[in-house]
């Protein structure tokens, strides 16, 4: 029988180095035993020192990619990452609900987990308005939460009210990525909300490293693996957060300056 293996598709940006993006979610994907598919955005050129260049798709080549996919394979969830300007996410919510490629995950690519923007306000309002209600399960890291929501989140309870309004914009489920400190905390904690009205905290230790490109994508990429596979929305999660904490903590040295995490790290269910 065709299509019977689990199928995941990420839309997003190609990154030269590897370290994030489309290839980051492909490297995932295969760690978690499922086979990847992208409908790529952009390219981008860079490498562990930053990003010297980067070029948007044509909407009409993304219209295409989408058409190709649904016309052979049966891909049972997807995931967005960097979708560049207001046009292309206007292009991506048509195709997701035109065809049928499962539950969406949203990684909501908007700020670095160091505070830089990297979506332009148009673009921004149009992700909050049209692409965050169709997300099954949204990934903000701690600076994008504060942006979509306008919290100053400072708190648990802060936190947990963040979540909330997320939902109440669209997403059914909400992972919200703590805030990470240098030198100044011995863990990182996520709080995660469910559709049904469930939400549980997760804890990992900080890892004081500069090899952690790519972590927002492989933790969202973990998870999409995990529904495509049919694994449940609170076990894909937290399957998600010990994976991406095994790809921090065992660091390989690539590139010379902000390297990317570890998708072929140790790791077992």
């Amino acid at each position: 029988m065709s299509n019977e293996f689990p199928q995941a598709l990420t839309i997003a940006g190609s990154d030269s180095d590897g370290s994030a993006g489309m290839e980051a979610d492909l490297n995932t994907f295969q760690r978690r035993d499922v086979h990847g598919m992208c409908v790529m955005t952009a390219c981008v050129a860079g490498n562990s020192y930053g990003i010297q260049a980067s070029h948007p798709l044509p909407t009409d080549f993304v219209d295409q990619e989408f058409q190709s996919l649904a016309d052979d394979f049966k891909i049972r969830a997807s995931k967005t990452g960097m979708l560049a300007d207001a046009p292309m996410i206007e292009t991506v919510v048509k195709n997701y609900q035109k065809f049928d490629f499962g539950p969406l995950v949203l990684d909501p690519v908007i700020i670095t987990k160091h505070g830089a923007l990297l979506l332009e306000e148009d673009a921004f309002e149009t992700l909050k308005a049209k692409l965050i209600p169709l997300a099954t399960v949204i990934t903000p890291n701690f600076y994008e939460a504060i942006k979509l929501t306008g919290i100053d989140i400072q708190n648990d309870d802060d936190m947990e009210r963040a979540a909330k309004m997320l939902q109440e914009m669209g997403a059914k489920n909400v992972v919200l990525k703590g805030s990470h400190k240098p030198g100044a905390q011995s863990e990182v904690r996520d709080f995660v909300l469910l559709e049904n009205g469930e939400s549980f905290w997760m804890s990992a230790p900080y890892v004081e490293t500069d090899r952690v490109n790519g972590t927002g994508d492989v933790l969202s990429a973990c998870i999409t693996a995990e529904i495509a596979k049919g694994t449940d929305i609170a076990t894909a999660i937290r399957i998600g957060k010990r994976f991406v904490t095994a790809a921090i903590s065992n660091s390989i040295a690539v590139g010379h300056k902000y390297g990317p995490v570890n998708h072929l790290a140790p790791f077992e269910d």
